[in-house]
């Protein structure tokens, strides 16, 4: 899976990973608030017109913002389902409890999957350990696995106080995959060689963020293909870019300055759950 990014995964993106290997891609983190408000940069961060399947992600913890989303919305083609973002530590997510805040309110968070299942669309969730290093020792995200239905969750293995130069604790996922759910993992893969270890603990798959923005065929070497190289990627991202045009030049920017780097991080980390 290609994680979202903010100002990164832009449909052109998205469907260049598509085309070389992810098999679902997600759209940015999108508050629900500003959907319902018919904020028009708002709506245009969940614009699908591309082939890549695809799930949209919403920011949200009220209920009545969801409800009144649901009404109106259309799935758009490659519509795969809704996803919950409850891993971005961002200070002002937290203060309106959002983000990874919301890893310890199962009761909330069945209730906004429940109401995405009721329509008929999949739901899944995002999410990391708790909001800090008190929650991750609890086990909050134990506890929010067993009592979510939501079709698979995405377990980014660092909690929201653990930045990216920390080390994502993947002895976390024999439990999570204990609880008979569908755990995908996410943090710091970019290797066969992490993707087999995890493999072999029981996840369903893997979700790829920072390293498939430095090599989008990335995802062709995890599953065995032949490898396209830099220069064509940029050359077909190009071509995309032509038949998406992004809402903002700096979904262009980002992606270009970073494509075919192996190596390296960039701002783009603190934003993306």
């Amino acid at each position: 899976m290609l994680a979202p990014m903010e100002d990164v995964t832009d449909e052109a993106f998205r469907e260049l990973c598509f085309l070389h290997g992810a098999d679902l891609t997600f759209t940015e983190m999108t508050r629900l608030s500003g959907l319902v408000r018919r904020n028009k940069s708002t709506w245009q961060k969940i614009a699908v017109r591309g082939e890549a399947p695809i799930q949209i992600q919403l920011a949200t913890q009220k209920e009545e913002d969801l409800k009144r989303f649901l009404i109106d919305f259309e799935p758009p083609k490659g519509f795969r389902g809704i996803n919950f973002n409850l891993g971005c530590p961002s200070p002002s997510f937290i203060q309106q409890g959002l983000g990874c805040s919301l890893v310890r309110r199962v009761s909330k968070v069945a209730r906004l999957v429940q109401m995405v299942q009721e329509k008929g669309y999949p739901s899944s969730i995002k999410m990391r350990l708790g909001l800090n290093l008190f929650e991750k020792k609890k086990k909050v995200y134990l506890n929010l696995i067993q009592g979510v239905p939501a079709d698979f969750f995405i377990v980014h293995a660092r909690s929201g106080s653990e930045h990216y130069e920390t080390k994502p604790d993947d002895s976390v996922y024999s439990e999570c995959v204990g609880t008979g759910k569908n755990i995908i993992a996410n943090g710091d893969i970019d290797s066969v060689e992490k993707v087999n270890l995890l493999k072999d603990v029981g996840v369903k798959g893997v979700m790829i963020a920072r390293a498939a923005v430095r090599n989008p065929a990335l995802f062709e070497r995890l599953k065995g293909l032949k490898e396209t190289d830099a220069e064509t990627l940029k050359k077909e991202y190009l071509e995309l870019l032509n038949k998406y045009p992004p809402g903002k030049n700096v979904y262009r920017d980002h992606v270009l300055k970073r494509l075919g780097q192996e190596k390296g991080t960039y701002a783009v980390e603190t934003v993306m759950g």
